[in-house]
């Protein structure tokens, strides 16, 4: 019985579906980015880091038939991206904004590049954990198949709040995104930290291209990422740079990419392309919101602002 069968029933059987398995690159990215701000950088360039682990992880798959060693490249890949921006955004005069920006085209670049010849091939997937074997409705069953790195993904968020709150390397990414002056006096090195901060988020960023390519949608080109990693910067603002909180602005986002598709499955095309829209208005209510005047950014490192 599929979602069209259901009827109305299928829409919002359709949206939770999409959200399982559409929030994942959202949840990894904004991790990532989480990761990076917190030290008191930006990193716009995760955009072209989504795309680079996307292609990577493609690649290795097809190669080597193996999607979780794809994985794995997809991260180192993020890896070499982020330490290019974290040297180059460390350099005496030089901005964050103009770096990520450059590093959207390099790394979309390179995966432009290199992926043109694995565009047609199909790679191995990985695998799916069936959370609903016990219904008979074919619907149910194929909306609860879940990839083991979205829960991967939902657990490194409790881990990284708790990281930061209760750990001594916690404390020092906070200490060095909130105030670098107190951080040096106290004798961190504020390079050191940024450059692995910067590091490890563009790592995740990497994995969350590789769930694109290897889960869902489950293939590449050279538009897969439609702009996710830059809705991940308004989706870390609108978390107030907590990792719990950017797990459910993740499941949000993801749930607004469904519901053109969910809509479709029960006939209602008329404003197909619009509904698609959703995840990018809600990026710009987002933003317009958040950055008023009149409201202050609670949670926001200090050296962001600087």
């Amino acid at each position: 019985m599929t979602t069209e069968a259901l009827g109305w029933w299928g829409v919002p059987l359709a949206i939770a579906a999409g959200t399982l398995r559409g929030s994942a690159p959202f949840l990894f990215v904004s991790l990532g980015e989480c990761l990076t701000e917190k030290s008191g950088k930006i990193n716009l360039g995760l955009e072209g880091t989504l795309l680079t682990g996307a292609m990577s992880a493609y690649a290795i798959s097809y190669l080597t038939g193996s999607p979780w060693l794809g994985v794995l490249v997809a991260g180192l890949a993020g890896m070499v991206l982020g330490f290019i921006h974290a040297w180059l955004s460390q350099q005496p005069r030089v901005n964050d904004v103009a770096v990520g920006i450059a590093m959207i085209i390099f790394g979309s670049g390179i995966a432009f590049f290199f992926g043109k010849s694995f565009i047609q091939p199909s790679a191995p997937q990985l695998p799916t954990i069936d959370l609903g074997s016990w219904s008979s409705i074919s619907a149910i069953q194929s909306a609860l198949k879940i990839s083991p790195l979205f829960l991967i993904g939902v657990a490194i968020a409790p881990l990284m709040q708790w990281f930061f709150k209760s750990t001594r390397w916690g404390l020092f990414i906070r200490a060095v995104g909130d105030s670098p002056d107190a951080a040096k006096a106290m004798g961190i090195s504020i390079n050191k930290v940024r450059m692995i901060c910067i590091i490890a988020g563009s790592c995740l960023a990497g994995i969350g291209g590789a769930y694109l390519s290897l889960y869902y949608p489950g293939s590449w080109n050279e538009r897969i990422s439609s702009g996710q990693g830059l809705m991940a910067v308004a989706l870390v603002i609108f978390a107030r740079w907590n990792p719990v909180q950017c797990l459910y602005a993740s499941l949000l986002f993801g749930g607004a990419q469904a519901i053109g598709p969910a809509l479709q499955s029960v006939g209602i095309n008329s404003y197909y392309y619009l509904f698609n829209a959703s995840p990018y208005i809600l990026t710009l209510l987002i933003m317009i919101i958040t950055c008023s005047p009149k409201r202050t950014l609670t949670g926001a490192p200090g050296a962001l602002g600087q």
